[in-house]
């Protein structure tokens, strides 16, 4: 005899993200465009997360990755290295500028394994230069480096951290420059400017710095940093003159400073990293996401030669190894793709395309509930408030950056939500990274659909 109650949808055999929401399923992607097996279509206004660059459904990425394949599919690094991985090596090394010649790189599967195995290098840089006592880390709050143990230990993201912080070892946490909300009033003196905010959150580093001893005696190994601030904080830039002097800081000190680009690298900026933008030299580059632009599983540490030598006239082996370190297949992938990016003048289309989206996403300051809008090149966040003129956020329980995220995805837009940029818990903003291939008319369609979904969340919050 029926109960009368509707019979549950069966649950997917794929672990989910969440297990309280629905999610179609993708059948292909085409150009900024991508469609379920339904057959609707969506413009990735996000980029899957600031992943894609190039594009989806990019034929030559896929046949060269085919063709890698079929000649080597896999060698283990501790016998073999690969041709695919010493060229494209050597080009990254010249991709990530004049920091780097005599450098090296490591090949990793993804941003969280690249963080760790930054994280470790310099670790190690500092015993083979005879500092073994250099075993704590340097980072920022409102950060997020992964969700690798040490990744997450330097992170400053509070809701991916608290359920495993008795598990990790944390970091030392300095704040992160923060204009829209800055400590230091930024704006109230239009005489001081936002340079002035740039020396006093430098000084705070300069602080934490000494507080952790001299050069002879400091615990700290490295400091790591997001350049410009990834889906946690929403592409916020530093204030002028921050990042030169927190280098020059670390330096003196024998600090190693570590540049987490996973999401900001590789054009995205509208520079080949976002370090470029502020004349910054860190001394290890930490990249994934559009390296090969989500056609492969790829990230990449970048070491310049100070560090790489250490360890070869040192010990001379790094201890760490990943089995798919230096994948073959996948670094195929991400040499193709950033052969493209080159090919097609990518990098300087994002930078372009940094006008028309300031543009049309400015327009959407005139919505009730848009406190800041904020982004560099392709990188672009929204932040919601409950009051414009207290800046006060909406409830966390209420989940409005989650609300306007459904109403665009109803309407054919992607879009990344992301709660906590205020305190870790309240505050609410999107994330939107489009593929550099989008056209000013897309940018434009995006950002009507974006204005539309927002009054749809603002008319029941």
């Amino acid at each position: 005899m029926s109960s009368g109650k509707p019979t549950p949808a069966p649950r997917s055999a794929a672990f989910p993200r969440s297990f309280g929401k629905p999610y179609p399923v993708a059948a292909r992607g085409e150009g900024v465009y991508l469609y379920s097996s339904e057959g609707n279509r969506y413009l990735d206004f996000d980029g899957s997360a600031a992943v894609n660059f190039i594009g989806h459904g990019v034929r030559e990425i896929a046949d060269a990755m085919s063709a890698q394949a079929a000649r080597l599919e896999f060698i283990h690094s501790s016998h073999f290295s690969s041709e695919i991985a010493e060229t494209f090596a050597r080009e990254l090394l010249d991709f990530a500028g004049t920091g780097f010649p005599g450098g090296a790189v490591y090949f990793t599967s993804g941003g969280s394994e690249a963080v760790e195995t930054a994280l470790k290098l310099a670790r190690q840089y500092q015993v083979e230069i005879g500092q073994p006592h250099r075993t704590r880390f340097l980072s920022r709050t409102q950060s997020y480096h992964g969700a690798s143990f040490g990744a997450v230990g330097v992170s400053g993201n509070p809701r991916r951290r608290e359920l495993y912080l008795p598990l990790v070892h944390d970091s030392e946490k300095v704040a992160t420059p923060y204009c829209y909300r800055c400590v230091y009033a930024c704006g109230s003196r239009p005489e001081d400017g936002c340079e002035a905010c740039g020396a006093k959150y430098a000084a705070e580093v300069a602080r934490a710095l000494d507080a952790r001893g001299n050069v002879r005696d400091s615990d700290l190994a490295a400091f790591i940093f997001e350049p410009v601030s990834g889906a946690t904080l929403g592409a916020v830039a530093p204030p002028p003159g921050y990042l030169a002097e927190v280098m020059r800081l670390c330096r003196e000190r024998g600090v190693l400073t570590i540049a987490d680009e996973v999401m900001t690298g590789c054009g995205r900026t509208g520079r080949n990293f976002a370090v470029d933008h502020y004349a910054a030299q860190p001394d290890i580059l930490v990249t994934a996401k559009g390296l090969a632009s989500g056609y492969a599983p790829l990230g990449a540490v970048i070491a310049s030669a100070r560090v790489v030598d250490a360890i070869s006239s040192g010990s001379g082996a790094f201890v760490h190894g990943l089995t798919y370190n230096a994948h073959p297949v996948a670094v195929a992938a991400g040499h193709a793709v950033q052969q493209r990016v080159k090919k097609d003048g990518l990098i300087a289309r994002a930078a372009a395309g940094e006008k028309t989206t300031r543009a049309a996403l400015d327009a959407l300051r005139s919505l009730r509930s848009v406190g800041d809008v904020r982004g560099i090149g392709l990188l672009w966040a929204v932040e919601f408030v409950a009051d414009k003129s207290s800046k006060a956020p909406f409830p966390a329980a209420l989940g409005f950056a989650g609300r306007v995220a459904d109403a665009a995805f109803r309407r054919g837009l992607l879009v990344y939500p992301m709660p906590g940029c205020v305190d870790g818990y309240a505050g609410d903003h999107l994330l939107l990274a489009p593929p550099a291939i989008i056209t000013d008319k897309e940018i434009t369609w995006a950002a009507g659909q974006l204005a539309a979904a927002i009054e749809e969340a603002e008319a029941v919050a």
